[in-house]
C-alpha cells in the first residue's frame, strides 16, 4: 500500500510547483523551482547530516535540501511559505508539537502546499537531559500532535530532528526503533542568533559554497529568516544550485502507535476549537528558550553514500529518485570537537 504522505506530497508537488528545468512557476518564469523529489527509506538512511554523522543525503553537486525548524508560528512561518510558494520551492519542516496545536492552520497550509512535514518533539525539549522514557514520550507526543493536526499519522514523514541537535545514545536508539530517520544538517545560517537577514544569507551561502551540496538548517520562527529567504533563493538560482525535496519511500511510516485511552488524531483534530487561536503568552520564548547551538567550526569532509540509485521521470517531466543504501558503518557518538563545545555551552 502506498503511503498517503508520499502520494499527497507528490500530488501537491505536481500541482503547486514548476520545476527549475521546466520553468513553469505561475507568475514567476525565472523561479528557482524544485529540481527533483528524492525518496528515501528511513530504515536505510537512519542518520543524516555531517554536522553530527558520517553520512548525509546522496545529493549531486550543487543540490541543496531546505529544512526549517521550530514552527509553525504566525506570521513568520506564513511569510516563509509565501516566499517558497513564489519560487515554487519545496522544503521540509520539522515542527514542534505544541506549536502545531497552537497554530494548526499554518501547518495544514504547509502540508497542503506540498512540503514535507517532519517532527521536532512536543515541547522542543533537551532530550539529552531527560530519561530515555521521557525523551521517547517527547518524540512520540510531538509526532502525535502533528498527526492530529493533519488528520492521519501517514501524512507526517518519519523524519525527526533532535532539538539543539542534542541526544544520548539511548535516546537515539529509541528514536530509531520508532522507525524514524534522524536528521542533523550539513550547514546552517545561524539564524537563531541576533544577526541581520543579510548576515543569515551570507553565512548560509558561504557554508554551502564550502561544501557544494547538502542539507541547510534554518528556522521558520524568525522574521530575519523570512526576510533573508527571498535573497537566498535568488542567489541559489544565480549560482546554479538546485533544490531537492525529500520524501519518505512508499510505505515508510513511523512506528508510533496510539496508546489506549488517548484521542485519535482525527477526533483530536475535530476538537481543535478554532485554527490559530491566540497562543499562550510567550509561546515562542517558552517553547524555545535556548537557541540551536553553533556546531564546531572544524571542517568536515562529506562522506559519499554507498547507494543503489534509480531515477524515474514521470509523465509531467519531474525526476523522482529512489535510493537504497548498502550496509555501511554509522557513527553514533558525534564529533568529539562538537561534544566539547556543547559541554562548554552548558557551563
Amino acid at each position: 500500500m502506498h503511503c498517503r504522505f508520499v502520494a499527497a506530497s507528490i500530488l501537491a508537488f505536481l500541482s503547486f510547483s514548476g520545476t527549475a528545468m521546466a520553468g513553469e512557476c505561475a507568475g514567476n518564469p525565472d523561479a528557482l523551482g524544485t529540481s527533483r523529489v528524492l525518496s528515501i527509506d528511513p530504515a536505510e538512511f537512519q542518520r543524516l547530516g555531517t554536522i553530527q554523522y558520517k553520512q548525509t543525503l546522496p545529493l549531486d553537486d550543487h543540490e541543496v535540501v531546505l529544512t526549517f525548524d521550530d514552527g509553525p508560528i504566525p506570521p513568520h512561518t506564513d511569510k516563509v511559505l509565501d516566499v517558497l510558494a513564489a519560487e515554487c520551492v519545496k522544503a521540509t519542516f520539522f515542527v514542534v508539537g505544541e506549536m502545531a496545536r497552537a497554530h494548526p492552520a499554518v501547518l495544514q497550509r504547509a502540508y497542503r502546499e506540498g512540503h514535507t512535514i517532519g517532527t521536532h518533539t512536543e515541547h522542543h525539549a533537551r532530550l539529552d537531559r531527560l530519561s530515555a522514557d521521557k525523551a521517547e514520550k517527547e518524540i512520540a507526543d510531538g509526532f502525535a500532535s502533528a498527526a492530529a493536526v493533519l488528520g492521519d499519522k501517514n501524512e507526517v514523514a518519519p523524519f525527526f530532528r533532535f532539538p539543539y541537535l542534542d541526544h544520548t545514545g539511548a535516546v537515539e536508539d529509541r528514536a530509531l526503533k520508532m522507525g524514524l530517520s534522524l536528521w542533523s544538517a550539513d550547514f546552517h545560517g545561524s539564524d537563531w542568533t541576533f544577526i541581520t537577514p543579510e548576515k543569515v544569507t551570507a553565512l548560509a551561502l558561504n557554508r554551502l559554497e564550502a561544501q557544494k551540496k547538502g542539507i541547510l538548517l534554518l528556522h521558520d520562527i524568525h522574521d530575519r529568516t523570512a526576510k533573508a529567504l527571498p535573497v537566498l533563493l535568488r542567489e541559489l538560482k544565480k549560482r546554479g544550485y538546485r533544490v531537492v525535496q525529500v520524501v519518505p519511500a512508499s510505505g515508510a511510516v513511523a512506528k508510533i502507535e496510539e496508546k489506549p485511552g488517548t484521542t485519535s488524531p482525527k477526533t483530536e483534530q475535530a476538537a481543535l476549537a478554532k485554527p490559530d487561536e491566540k497562543a499562550p503568552a510567550n509561546t515562542e520564548q517558552a517553547a524555545l528558550a535556548t537557541p540551536e547551538k553553533e556546531s564546531a567550526e572544524k571542517p568536515k569532509q562529506w562522506a559519499p553514500a554507498s547507494i543503489d540509485q534509480k531515477n524515474q521521470k514521470n509523465a509531467d517531466g519531474v525526476w523522482h529518485t529512489h535510493v537504497k543504501r548498502r550496509k555501511t558503518a554509522s557513527a553514533k557518538g558525534g564529533d568529539p570537537f562538537q561534544n566539547f563545545f556543547r559541554a562548554l555551552w552548558r557551563q
